[in-house]
């Protein structure tokens, strides 16, 4: 009797993708994807610099995102407990949740700490607005994402090998000098409360400090700028460029007393005598016309409001005592 014969089952045969795709499928598969990501999934950037308010600005970015949703993607990096870490769009994130939004479109990429810190400043110093404090802090973070990889045999980002060379590369993208990337950087010594006068200074608000001379007093110890600010608040007053300087002298020779701030903050300089700037056309309606002179309309203004304050606190005594 003839053996049945039994066939043998073909091995399985395992298809490389890859091998058998086109260079443009290859290529796709590197394309980077935008994808919509759960807010709540994404982390902001640690120590990031730049402050995202709820301001008129964003009002108008809330409308926006609103009406059109977030027309540019996100900048995000996975993390290692499965959440991400925003590069570039705080701002926007920030927006989308006041618009009630539950996702944001993302681009996703694998970073390294000094290149997502080197994309975030790059990224947030294009913007039209930069105050001192945001600048001062987003130049520090670059300048040691930059030592970091000069430090690296592997660097290839940023071949820089000194600070000389960083603050240069940092300063020529943002149109600063290399020295004045120095004195950005020496702002992050400043107490929060004298940085933040460096802030009004560039808002129009008070109480106010020059960059020049606030860069000289980052110079000073901790204590010595409490001191300062104390004295200042007091005396409703900031010091010169060339008083900085001496402070920052002295203060290097331990030498600075609170004494020697006062008496020196006690001088009268022309650029603190406080001046009120009024609106003429609001004026014009009020002043009497034979009034020709600057000099005259502000005597005017002057016996007016000196008359108004008495008045006033007469009409208050009144009121107190009836009580």
């Amino acid at each position: 009797m003839a053996k049945k014969e039994t066939k043998m089952p073909l091995p399985k045969i395992y298809l490389d993708d890859d091998l058998f795709s086109t260079q443009e499928q290859r290529d796709d598969k590197l394309k980077e994807k935008v994808v919509n990501i759960s807010l709540n999934d994404i982390d902001d950037f640690p120590k990031h610099p730049f402050k995202v308010i709820d301001n008129e600005d964003m009002k108008q970015m809330v409308e926006s995102i609103s009406e059109n949703g977030v027309l540019v993607p996100t900048l995000v990096r996975p993390k290692e407990n499965g959440k991400y870490e925003m590069i570039s769009g705080h701002r926007r994130k920030f927006a989308s949740e006041l618009a009630g939004l539950e996702t944001i479109p993302c681009i996703v990429r694998e970073l390294t700490d000094d290149e997502a810190t080197i994309i975030m400043v790059d990224s947030n110093l294009q913007r039209e607005k930069i105050l001192p404090s945001e600048k001062a802090f987003a130049y520090k973070l670059k300048m040691e994402a930059l030592s970091h990889q000069g430090r690296r045999s592997d660097a290839t980002l940023y071949p820089l090998n000194t600070k000389l060379d960083s603050a240069s590369f940092i300063g020529k993208d943002n149109q600063d000098s290399r020295a004045t990337v120095f004195r950005y950087i020496r702002l992050t010594e400043l107490i929060p409360q004298i940085l933040q006068m460096v802030d009004n200074d560039a808002l129009k608000l008070s109480p106010s400090m020059a960059f020049r001379p606030a860069v000289e007093i980052s110079y000073l110890k901790e204590e010595e700028q409490k001191e300062l600010l104390d004295i200042m608040e007091c005396f409703v007053c900031t010091p010169s460029l060339s008083q900085a300087q001496d402070f920052k002298r002295l203060s290097k020779d331990n030498k600075l007393t609170r004494e020697y701030m006062e008496t020196i903050l006690e001088q009268e300089k022309p650029n603190q005598i406080q001046t009120l700037k009024v609106n003429m056309d609001k004026l014009n309606n009020i002043l009497p016309t034979n009034l020709t002179t600057n000099e005259e309309r502000e005597n005017y203004v002057v016996k007016a409001v000196s008359f108004y304050g008495r008045w006033l606190q007469k009409k208050r005594e009144q009121e107190k005592n009836e009580r």
